[in-house]
């Protein structure tokens, strides 16, 4: 079982091949180098081959002409990515210096994308300091207000790469505001039935926990305060958010006021996606990377 960063990094990935749409950035670069000297991946480099050049020698690394590919335009690097991993000749995609929205055109592109027919949505893992396993949250970057059958969808997906993490049997914590079933709260409602899906094996692999809070999800002494009894509390794996927005609000708190690492992918594609923002740090795409070897 996987449980930090640290262990992700000590992994034998050298059976991965990822190809990166315009990687004519120093983050993404250097985290593209880094994984392959550290777990051996196989980057496939598509943009400005003199560009990134440029920048390679600016970072003091060597890039191999058997891994760049000379493109003249982000969209026509996010094409030939996309194309690659439907051609099985890579295991993931890397959002370089491209839009998010241009690359996920290609995917979803019904005559030439990846896209499997079923939902996408965005698995994020974190470390914190106060917690003493890797963290899950989904899905805080693609859907924004998830029907009950596509959040299904999403834990189902989301189950599935934690289980190639190592983790046998998810905990999954269906978030509310509160842990009782208020039909004005439609969350609360939704993961009611969630938790009833998994009771019945509809939703299998998994122990399925909702509504609960946030409180009751990660803290044990919260929970024995207040009489809640789960083997969900204080060892959950995936915080499951019924919005984009609560998903957003709780991944940046995370991330900006409680110190957690990040890495996040897209699942749902043929392929893992790294859908990382231009503005991120290169321990955040450094991650990313080893999260989709992992999961995809």
């Amino acid at each position: 079982m996987i449980t930090s960063f640290e262990m992700m990094a000590d992994q034998d990935l050298s059976d991965i091949r990822i190809a990166i749409a315009w990687p004519n950035d120093v983050h993404t670069i250097k985290a593209v180098m880094a994984a392959h000297e550290k777990v051996g991946i196989t980057p496939i480099l598509i943009g400005d081959v003199e560009e990134m050049r440029a920048i390679a020698n600016e970072i003091n690394v060597t890039l191999n002409n058997k891994w760049l590919i000379s493109v003249k335009s982000p969209e026509e690097a996010a094409e030939v990515a996309v194309k690659m991993a439907k051609d099985d000749e890579v295991e993931a995609i890397m959002k370089g210096k491209v839009d998010t929205a241009v690359l996920l055109k290609s995917v979803v592109n019904r005559d030439h994308g990846i896209k499997k027919g079923g939902v996408i949505s965005h698995f994020v893992v974190h470390e914190m300091p106060n917690y003493h396993k890797l963290l899950a949250m989904s899905d805080g970057g693609m859907n924004l207000t998830p029907d009950l059958a596509t959040k299904k969808e999403i834990i189902a997906t989301s189950v599935v790469a934690l289980k190639k993490l190592g983790i046998e049997t998810p905990n999954v914590a269906a978030l509310a505001a509160v842990e009782k079933v208020n039909p004005k709260m439609i969350e609360t409602v939704d993961a009611a039935a969630l938790k009833e899906m998994n009771e019945k094996g509809e939703l299998a692999g998994c122990y399925v926990e909702g509504p609960i809070s946030y409180d009751l999800a990660m803290s044990k002494e919260s929970a024995s305060i207040k009489g809640y009894v789960s083997p969900v509390t204080g060892e959950v794996d995936l915080l499951f958010v019924p919005n984009i927005t609560v998903g957003n609000v709780l991944g940046k708190a995370l991330v900006y006021s409680a110190n957690a690492k990040m890495a996040g992918v897209v699942l749902g594609a043929k392929v893992p996606i790294i859908l990382t923002s231009r503005g991120s740090s290169y321990e955040e795409k450094y991650y990313s990377i080893l999260l989709a070897g992992l999961v995809g």
